[in-house]
């Protein structure tokens, strides 16, 4: 198999994510239609693997990270995060958060380390995801992101 391309989100890939999230049993909740800092994995025309921020101030909340079954362990989670991480930086941002109840041990590769719920800022605090989508037992992480 050839590796998927990496291209930012569009509308049309709306419909696409919403079906992957789903499929992943993955909140989507607070996701909007423009998907801005969104970026998909597409193979054969086909979106198989999507990834995304939310930006609040000078830090973001990460979120919507999926690959389709047929294809984790593949690469493309890693080619995703990477290029999401990069995207940020590119932006100006210092530090990105997430929350996960089952993807703790995947992130730290990353650098995100676990950290308490009251660590995080406020704008990322008051998100829709943060407030009602993710369960109050997942795990909070923090990136701090370095200029390259």
């Amino acid at each position: 198999m050839t590796t998927p391309a990496l291209r930012p989100a569009t509308s049309d890939d709306y419909a696409s994510l919403i079906g992957l999230l789903q499929a992943a049993a993955l909140p989507t909740a607070g996701l909007t239609p423009a998907l801005t800092d969104f970026y998909v994995a597409e193979h054969g025309g086909r979106v198989v693997g999507a990834i995304g921020i939310e930006p609040y101030d000078r830090t973001a909340l990460l979120r919507s990270a999926v690959v389709d079954p047929g294809l984790r362990g593949s690469g493309v989670g890693k080619a995703l995060v990477r290029r999401i991480l990069d995207h940020a930086r590119e932006r100006g941002l210092t530090e990105v958060f997430l929350l996960t109840t089952t993807a703790e041990r995947y992130f730290l590769r990353f650098g995100f380390a676990p950290i308490a719920r009251d660590e995080v800022p406020g704008g990322i605090r008051d998100s829709l995801e943060f407030r009602e989508a993710c369960p109050a037992s997942a795990v909070v992480m923090r990136a701090a992101l370095s200029t390259k």
